[in-house]
């Protein structure tokens, strides 16, 4: 559960189901992240670009496994997305 300064599992799948993305129950942090990158287009792209940062500029502290889950599916996959759209 959120809390003003704690960022879970719960609250990154919420927010991911909250942009509309089919996360299935149950999935771990990484395993949210790596559905929230499949068929990444550009609109979805920015969104999640937009709750990295506000996540990582929050006052909240991300737990580990979902700070660990973002550096190592997230940030490539986006980084990946944009140099290639970019070019």
């Amino acid at each position: 559960m959120m809390h003003a300064d704690l960022i879970d599992q719960e609250d990154l799948l919420g927010q991911l189901k909250a942009m509309g993305m089919q996360i299935p129950g149950g999935a771990t942090a990484e395993q949210a992240c790596e559905y929230a990158v499949r068929g990444l287009d550009t609109a979805r792209a920015n969104e999640l670009r937009k709750m990295v940062k506000d996540m990582y500029t929050s006052s909240a502290t991300i737990l580990p496994a979902v700070r660990q889950a973002i550096d190592k599916q997230l940030l490539p996959a986006l980084a990946e997305y944009q140099q290639n759209h970019n070019a």
